[in-house]
């Protein structure tokens, strides 16, 4: 089970992430010197900061009033303020939610949600060629990676990888959900590219695996309604949160999708998304995450490229022993994308060779994850 970001603090962490830490920190140590703070609204803290010893502290994107700025200026610290008039936090401190991307879905439609004003504004500067701007993307984006590995310490984490293309309503979409179900409540923390259609439909197994499943079933016929994104995001979004209004404490699970792709917006059932804006950093990161193994459901070119993305450092074992992958859909794998000869070629007098498989049906991927997992 994933803790809650505001828990994954540490003992000896030097990062103060939330008010109720910085109050903490004060009760206990009476100090900021050396902490580094992120993203937290100091502006009812002035007297604290104004008596805090802060020599070595930085402060990131934390409003303040000018007088306490000024104080733990003089006392030592750098201070970097919060940037105005951006659609994002570049320092933000946790990952997002659904409800955080998708805010004003109801009242304006996606486009005048967060997610979408994002995806606008790294339109606009990329074209632009805007230093500050790719400057600030990276921030972002080093802050969502923090935040990812402090909410997966001691996970086992498996990815789940597919097409967004996949549709709700079909047999393929459910096969998905039912395996994010099995992985999640066999102990796994399911990750996923964060979108619609296969990744999606893992992140809905995993928030349903708290409830029978009957739940299920019933989320499946509600989402078939709006099968896919396309052409109202709206409609397919709200879809989402009309399953989680009738079912609103479902199981956590992570999402890394990326605003690099924006006709692919995220999903609402991932509990943690972490979006980036730098898709190979999202990609990489996804993979390298994915420590109990990968999964590997029916895609197009996004997901091949994910099958030898996690089979290089398997194959060269630059991540230590090699993980398992399990291919799903024998006739796409071996004769509409013939991925599986390769990989086998590949893996031919190499550990990672007792680590691959190739399963004919989805109900079959979870246990043989798990038998290749197994210690030989």
């Amino acid at each position: 089970m994933l803790p809650s970001e505001a828990s994954a603090r540490h003992p000896g962490d030097r990062e103060i992430e939330t008010l109720a830490e910085f109050d903490e920190v004060m009760a206990v140590r009476g100090s900021l010197a050396g902490f580094r703070l992120q993203a937290v609204d100091l502006t009812d803290r002035t007297s604290a900061l104004i008596t805090a010893d802060t020599t070595g502290a930085v402060f990131l994107g934390c409003p303040m009033t000018e007088d306490a700025a000024a104080r733990v200026r003089a006392g030592g610290a750098l201070v970097f303020p919060p940037v105005p008039g951006l659609p994002f936090d570049p320092y933000r401190a946790l990952l997002y939610t659904p409800g955080d991307l998708f805010a004003g879905l109801d009242d304006g439609g996606y486009e005048a949600t967060p997610d979408a004003r994002a995806y606008a504004w790294f339109q606009q500067t990329k074209a632009d060629g805007d230093v500050f701007a790719s400057m600030l993307r990276a921030v972002h984006d080093d802050s969502i990676s923090d935040a990812l590995d402090e909410l997966l310490v001691g996970a086992r984490v498996v990815g789940v990888m597919g097409g967004h293309a996949m549709a709700r309503g079909t047999e393929e979409y459910a096969g998905a959900a039912r395996l994010g179900r099995q992985l999640a409540r066999a102990g796994f923390t399911v990750a996923t590219g964060g979108g619609p259609g296969a990744m999606e439909a893992a992140n809905l197994g995993a928030y349903a695996a708290v409830y029978d499943d009957a739940m299920l079933d019933e989320a499946l016929v509600i989402l078939a309604k709006a099968p896919s994104f396309t052409p109202s995001v709206t409609e397919w979004a709200r879809a989402a949160f009309a399953v989680r209004e009738l079912w609103p404490s479902g199981g956590p699970s992570v999402g890394i999708p990326t605003w690099f792709y924006g006709h692919e917006p995220p999903n609402a059932f991932a509990a943690h998304l972490a979006k980036y804006f730098a898709n190979a950093t999202r990609e990489d990161g996804l993979l390298a995450r994915s420590n109990a193994g990968v999964v590997f459901l029916p895609g197009a070119a996004g997901t091949v490229q994910e099958i030898f993305d996690n089979a290089t450092p398997n194959y060269y074992e630059s991540r230590g022993t090699p993980t398992p992958m399990v291919l799903v859909n024998t006739h796409h794998w071996t004769h509409h994308l013939p991925a599986w000869p390769l990989l086998q070629s590949l893996a031919t007098n190499r550990p990672m060779g007792s680590r691959i498989a190739l399963v004919d049906d989805v109900s079959e991927a979870a246990t043989k994850l798990t038998e290749l997992g197994s210690p030989a």
